[in-house]
C-alpha cells in the first residue's frame, strides 16, 4: 500500500493549541455547518432513543439454556438494528482497564519534547499523530492520539511504543493480550448468530498467524468552540469490530441513528463493541457497521481507547458463501483489508462513502 513518506502539511498538535488559551480554533477545525455537532437535543429536546444496547456476557455461562440463547439473541439484533452495544462481565480486569487508560492519560501530558521521539508518519500511522488522512488542506479534527500495533506478531514493535510512564508498555501488552481473548470470543459469538461453524470469522480474518489487532489512544482536549468541530469526524470503522474504552467522566461518543445522532452515555467497567465494515462485507449486510463521531467539551478533557480487530491485509474479504443465496445476491465487491483502508489513510473519516463504494452493481 503505498503512502506519503511525510505528512503534506505542518502537524499542529491540538493539545498544544488547547492550552494555548486561544478563544478561538483555527478555521482548519471549523466544520461545514452540516457536519457540526448540535447540543440541543440533549439541554431543550427529549432524546429520541434510549442508550446502545447493554448486553451481560455473564449470561452465556448460566446453566439455563434459555438465558444464553435470550443473550445470543440479544447481540445479534444489536449487530443487526444498532451496530454497537455495551458489554459487561467480559472477563477483563477493571483495574488493568482503569490502568490503561491512565498510563495514556499521563502519557498525553509528557512534556511535548517526550512526545515528539514517538511522532508519526503516514506510511504506518504508528506513533503519536494529529491527523489521519493526508489529502493536503483537509478540514482537521480536535484530537491527538497515539497508534501501535499488537497483531500480526511480525509488525509488533515494543520499541516504537511509550517508555514513559515506565510502566506502559508493560500494561498496554497485558491490555492487548487480554483485548485479543475477548475479541476472539465475541467473533466466536458473531459467527454463530449467522448460522456458521463458529470459528468461521476468525479463519476469514486469517487465524491466529494473519489476524491483526491494533490499538489508538484518543486524547480530546478542552475546546473554546466545540460547537464548530469534531474531535473525530463522522465515520464508520473500516476493520473488522472495535472494543471502546471510553471515559468514564465524559460523554463523547456519538452513534447515528435514523436522522438523529445519540450521544452514548457509557457504563462503569463497560467496552462499547462496534461492528466494522469488513463483517458488515463478510455477513452481507446482515450485520451494519455504522457510523459515528465523537464531540468534544470546553470544560473537560476526554481520554478513550480504541482496539481494533482485523483481517490481516492481505486476505481477501466478500460476503460468506454461505449467506449468499438468490434472493440475497452478494452485495459487495471483494477486495483486500490493504486495499480497503487505503482510502480512509488518504482522505480520512469519510461516513459511510467507503463501504457504498464496494456495492455490487447488481444491487
Amino acid at each position: 500500500m503505498s503512502c506519503l513518506q511525510s505528512w503534506p502539511e505542518p502537524i499542529v498538535r491540538v493539545q498544544a493549541l488547547s492550552e494555548s488559551g486561544i478563544q478561538e480554533i483555527p478555521h482548519r477545525f471549523i466544520k461545514r455547518p452540516a457536519d457540526r455537532p448540535c447540543f440541543i437535543e440533549t439541554t431543550h429536546v427529549k432524546q429520541p432513543y434510549n442508550n446502545i444496547p447493554l448486553i451481560d456476557l455473564e449470561n452465556l455461562k448460566s446453566t439455563k439454556e434459555s438465558v444464553r440463547s435470550e443473550t445470543m439473541k440479544l447481540i445479534s439484533q444489536a449487530c443487526r438494528d444498532w451496530g454497537f452495544f455495551q458489554v459487561v462481565n467480559h472477563g477483563v480486569s477493571h483495574d488493568l482497564m482503569a490502568k490503561t487508560r491512565g498510563v495514556w492519560r499521563e502519557f498525553f501530558h509528557l512534556p511535548l519534547e517526550e512526545k515528539q521521539k514517538f511522532a508519526n508518519s503516514p506510511t504506518t500511522y504508528e506513533g503519536y499523530g494529529s491527523r489521519l488522512g493526508v489529502e493536503k488542506g483537509g478540514k482537521l479534527d480536535w484530537s491527538d492520539y497515539f497508534f501501535l500495533h499488537f497483531l500480526p506478531e511480525p509488525l509488533r514493535d515494543e520499541k516504537k511504543w511509550p517508555n514513559l510512564p515506565i510502566t506502559c508498555r508493560k500494561i498496554v501488552a497485558e491490555y492487548g493480550q487480554e483485548g485479543v481473548k475477548l475479541c476472539e470470543r465475541i467473533l466466536k459469538i458473531l459467527s454463530l448468530n449467522l448460522g456458521l461453524n463458529e470459528d468461521y470469522l476468525h479463519h476469514k480474518f486469517g487465524g491466529d498467524s494473519e489476524r491483526g489487532a491494533c490499538l489508538r489512544a484518543n486524547f480530546y482536549p478542552k475546546c473554546p468552540q466545540p460547537d464548530l468541530t469534531l474531535g473525530l469526524s463522522s465515520h464508520s470503522d473500516p476493520g473488522g469490530m472495535t472494543l471502546l474504552l471510553p471515559d468514564i467522566e465524559v460523554a463523547g461518543l456519538q452513534v447515528r441513528r435514523g436522522n438523529n445522532w445519540l450521544t452514548v452515555k457509557p457504563v462503569p467497567n463497560a467496552f462499547i463493541v462496534n461492528i466494522g465494515d469488513q463483517i458488515q462485507v463478510l455477513s452481507n449486510g446482515t450485520y451494519k457497521s455504522v457510523e459515528h463521531r465523537v464531540i468534544v467539551n470546553s470544560a473537560k478533557e476526554r481520554v478513550s481507547l480504541a482496539f481494533f480487530y482485523n483481517p490481516g491485509g492481505d486476505k481477501l474479504i466478500k460476503p460468506a458463501d454461505e449467506l449468499v443465496t438468490e434472493d440475497r445476491p452478494a452485495l459487495y465487491f471483494p477486495t483486500t483489508f490493504n486495499k480497503y483502508r487505503a482510502l480512509i489513510r488518504t482522505k480520512g473519516p469519510c461516513g459511510k462513502s467507503q463501504i457504498e463504494s464496494l456495492k455490487s452493481l447488481d444491487n
